[in-house]
């Protein structure tokens, strides 16, 4: 059987969890994740533990934060004058909006403070600072 390596596409079935067990994305009752490996499509950790592995071979990979979403930056939050968000806006925390930046790129942030004069903005990844647990089944694989 052919062991997935470096440029080769593969399809994986996933379940990825967080230390406490809770689910936090899975492939189940979709198609297989499908992506290049090596090509930085999927974070890295996840992305290395594939290499070598056959169709039909499952394993659980445990990924330290640093080799998935990476640590928490600080800089990352962003205190916004309240008055500078519409007031349409019905501001609560959690709530997910898309800032954009001076090059028109569009950034997702999570509001995760406010005051009566202040909200507070992070861009982090939502799973940034995270430990993750994947268990993964190798489904196809198609040579580079």
């Amino acid at each position: 059987m052919t062991q997935a390596k470096q440029g080769d596409t593969v399809k994986i079935h996933y379940t990825g969890t967080l230390s406490d067990g809770t689910v936090f994305d899975s492939s189940e009752g979709r198609d297989p994740l499908e992506f290049a490996v090596g090509s930085g499509q999927i974070i890295p950790g996840l992305d290395a533990a594939i290499t070598g592995m056959t169709p039909g071979d499952e394993k659980k990979v445990e990924i330290p934060a640093d080799q998935a979403y990476g640590q928490v930056n600080e800089e990352a939050r962003q205190d916004v004058p309240r008055a500078d968000i519409p007031a349409e806006i019905p501001l609560e925390e959690g709530l997910q909006l898309q800032m954009q930046t001076p090059q028109g790129q569009a950034v997702p942030v999570t509001v995760v403070g406010l005051t009566d004069d202040t909200v507070t903005l992070d861009a982090n990844h939502p799973l940034a600072g995270k430990d993750l647990t994947f268990d993964v089944k190798l489904v196809e694989v198609n040579a580079a």
